[in-house]
């Protein structure tokens, strides 16, 4: 059975205050929109919510996209700004989350921070070299950020290089509202390209050998196939209740393949 048990809630009113919060105790926490926090048991001691600092933005900047840790899923998949730069992306890649109910609770920081493995808009954020802000530890690339043992520390924004990039996302599901089997997204400027696959069901990593071959190639036919199949053997896939390690390599290169197609 699992169980939640929060023992306080405080509404901190700056970045500082809430990171005092935090600090003073092991199992003092941050919390997002919450949509997650019954995927476990945990004793809380202090619950911070963090709605009271103004996280909830986005906007463009005249190099950058940033967005607050506070914005939501639905708020992203409506946004007229993600939708207009680099072929709308990041609202594809949540707008099949579970329900619209969901996505007005699910923010950006929550998902982020916690790494999920079969995070989709994680995987469409790393295509695009984001950036995460955090209030301890400054500003680091998504992928260090992936990579870094956890920390405690408060997300407080996402940073979008405002780029040229074509970038286009795909996942397989059992059903339209339920977590994918696997997701890819693939950007493209000029002849850069940054393939990623997430919901290994691992947490979304750069396929640099395949991205890297893709970008010295012709761009022939050939080529593509070959990217897919580099792309399936150079990842690590794992099994779980919806699809085996075997099943998810296939799909792997059917995406990748789809993805490649379409950016192209």
């Amino acid at each position: 059975m699992q169980l939640i048990s929060i023992q306080n809630y405080v509404f901190p009113e700056t970045l500082e205050e809430a990171y005092d919060i935090l600090k003073s105790k092991r199992n003092n926490t941050v919390l997002g929109g919450c949509a997650f926090l019954r995927m476990g048991s945990k004793n809380i001691g202090t619950a911070i919510d963090l709605s009271k600092i103004n996280l909830n933005y986005i906007k463009e900047c005249d190099e950058t996209i940033d967005i607050g840790a506070m914005a939501t899923f639905r708020e992203i998949e409506t946004s007229p700004i993600l939708t207009k730069y680099f072929n709308g992306v990041l609202s594809e890649s949540v707008k099949n989350i579970v329900g619209v109910q969901l996505r007005n609770s699910v923010t950006i920081g929550g998902t982020v921070y916690s790494k999920y493995g079969f995070s989709d808009l994680i995987t469409a954020l790393l295509s695009l070299d984001a950036d995460v802000v955090l209030y301890k530890q400054g500003r680091i690339s998504l992928e260090e950020f992936l990579q870094k043992d956890f920390e405690k520390d408060i997300l407080t924004k996402i940073i979008i290089p405002k780029t040229n990039k074509k970038a286009v996302f795909k996942s397989i599901r059992n059903s339209n509202s339920d977590y994918a089997i696997l997701n890819v997204a693939i950007s493209k400027e000029n002849t850069d390209f940054k393939i990623v696959v997430g919901a290994r069901p691992q947490r979304a990593k750069i396929a640099k050998e395949a991205s890297i071959y893709l970008g010295k190639s012709k761009l022939t036919s050939e080529d593509i196939e070959q990217t897919s199949s580099i792309a399936a053997k150079e990842l690590n896939f794992g099994s779980n209740m919806r699809g085996s390690k075997e099943y998810r390599e296939v799909i792997c290169k059917v995406l990748v393949k789809r993805a490649l197609m379409e950016v192209l």
